[in-house]
């Protein structure tokens, strides 16, 4: 591993890999987020020497993962990347909702020291835990001279925060970036890049937004699919929503009566955006578009864009 002079600092959220089961065979019977990430470390032979400090910011399953950790993370993050004798960082995570964080964190910092989200796919428990050898890739990356930026790593596999996907429900390698491609790979402790890291500009003021504002928007995703209804936008627009992301099918199509509603919606003040539910691709934008679209964002991510451009623009009074 290509050793920095400087620390590295490691956030633990739970996750799977600090997850534990009765029978080592099992990995899917177990529970997530019961090691802290002190019993973690201690167990990674390949970590000893090392200048690595860790902070247990939550301990959760991440299909759990709440505005108050994102919030508390995002602090923690501004802190510590703040520190010259820091690297970068690592963040412990699970799998379920990497991709929202990653891609929230990277929204949020843009950060010009690198940011590592990893995560397991099997319990520390396991006959063969992949949770060990993916936090040593983290470090590794996050220790990298030039390494910039949110990323997540995961089965030797650097993605960018932008395109990271979760797409297998079981597989070690469970995540993919889609048409964008991959960064690189971790190689026996080395980096092999294949583009560049995520770049990006972090708003003014927007981490002292996330701090301040209580509660953040509410935005929800709804689904366009075959029989689509309005019933519940309409039900969504009579409870004060703030924004709505639609899942839309194929290039930004919505089924006509949920669209008929979203217009509507549109019309007393919600801000509205498309994102296609394919699982590759983007939307396409094509002239005189009522409905805003996300590009190339999935739907969960576009959530977190609106979200977080309805933190920058307040609503008025």
């Amino acid at each position: 591993m290509q050793v920095s002079p400087k620390k590295i600092v490691v956030l633990a959220t739970g996750g799977t890999l600090a997850g534990i089961a009765a029978d080592p065979g099992d990995n899917i019977g177990y529970r997530a987020a019961q090691l802290g990430i002190d019993q973690v470390l201690a167990a990674i032979p390949a970590l000893d020497g090392l200048a690595i400090q860790a902070e247990q910011v939550a301990q959760i399953d991440s299909k759990d993962m709440s505005f108050e950790v994102w919030r508390a993370l995002a602090l923690r993050c501004g802190h510590w990347l703040g520190q010259d004798d820091v690297a970068g960082l690592v963040i412990t995570h699970g799998t379920d909702t990497l991709e929202e964080t990653a891609f929230f964190l990277q929204s949020v910092l843009a950060p010009a020291k690198p940011v590592v989200l990893t995560a397991a796919m099997r319990p520390a428990t396991a006959l063969l835990a992949d949770g060990p050898q993916n936090i040593v890739d983290a470090v590794a990356v996050a220790s990298t001279p030039g390494a910039s930026g949110v990323v997540a790593v995961c089965a030797g596999v650097i993605h960018s925060a932008f395109d990271v996907a979760k797409q297998h429900s079981y597989r070690l390698d469970a995540f993919t970036s889609g048409d964008a491609g991959v960064i690189g790979y971790v190689e026996e402790g080395r980096v092999r890049l294949s583009r560049d890291w995520p770049a990006g500009t972090a708003q003014p003021g927007l981490l002292d937004a996330l701090a301040a504002v209580a509660p953040w928007p509410w935005v929800e995703i709804v689904t366009s699919h075959a029989g689509a209804g309005r019933a519940v936008i309409d039900a969504l627009v009579a409870q004060g929503i703030d924004g709505l992301v639609v899942a839309a099918t194929g290039n930004g199509t919505v089924h006509q009566e949920m669209e008929m509603a979203v217009r509507e919606a549109q019309a007393c003040g919600v801000k509205v955006l498309r994102a296609t539910r394919c699982a590759q691709g983007r939307i396409l934008a094509q002239p005189g578009d009522g409905l805003p679209d996300a590009g190339a964002l999935s739907p969960v991510k576009a959530r977190i864009a609106l979200l977080l451009e309805l933190l920058r623009t307040p609503a008025p009074a």
